[in-house]
């Protein structure tokens, strides 16, 4: 009796309801607090090739780019099996179109030695984000009135008015192109992820299993 009562109540808490997660747009990440984030990928550097004069400039260098920050940062490392799909599908296009036939069973092996390669070693791939948040309350540059009385606005971003979202991105966009700049010095590449980029490495960080079978559509092609 107990399970047949369950079993009709319907659910009315969505998923979303427990993520931290407002929205997503321009760019940039809404959380439910009403504070925002940028999320910069960066590329890697094998310290350990490098001479030791170039290490202690790297050292030098990262230790003035930390000093020129006055807010939080998060250091984000994504670790997954890594994914040479499309990369197959080219070898398959190449081994179907080779007209000779030696050349065709070498193709078919170096294919399926791949496969097992990454099957048997379990090879995964690192990706690197730096997340910039911005918070009018911890923004030093307002004056106390200003940030005290963000303080009970914040909650209630998403639904103020325009102007005030385009100051809360003006905010950021200036953070992350300073973080940006700072990276670049050190030799380190680095992209700011637009609004497709976000979603799915949000999409990917919630489901990783059901990416890997499933990739997300394209955000600008999913009518609402």
């Amino acid at each position: 009796m107990k399970n047949k009562k369950l079993a009709g109540n319907k659910i009315t808490v969505a998923t979303q309801k427990y993520l931290d997660i407002a929205e997503v747009r321009d760019d940039m990440v809404v959380l439910n607090d009403g504070t925002v984030r940028g999320v910069i990928l960066v590329s890697s550097i094998n310290f350990d090739l490098k001479s030791e004069d170039e290490q202690k400039a790297i050292i030098s260098g990262y230790i003035s780019f930390l000093n020129t920050i006055d807010h939080p940062l998060q250091v984000v490392i994504q670790s997954r099996p890594l994914n040479i799909d499309d990369y197959l599908a080219r070898m398959d296009k190449v081994q179907k179109e080779q007209t000779n036939e030696l050349l065709r069973m070498q193709t078919a092996d170096y294919k399926q030695f791949i496969s097992e390669l990454l099957t048997l070693e379990k090879i995964m791939s690192k990706k690197f984000y730096l997340v910039v948040p911005y918070s009018a309350v911890s923004d030093t540059g307002r004056s106390f009135r200003s940030r005290l009385g963000s303080v009970f606005s914040a909650a209630k971003l998403v639904s103020l008015s325009r102007k005030r979202f385009e100051e809360f991105s003006a905010q950021l966009n200036k953070r992350c192109n300073f973080i940006s700049a700072g990276l670049a010095s050190l030799g380190l590449n680095n992209q700011r992820l637009n609004t497709q980029a976000l979603i799915e490495l949000y999409y990917n960080s919630y489901n990783p299993d059901l990416f890997q079978k499933q990739p997300l559509e394209d955000v600008s092609k999913i009518r609402l």
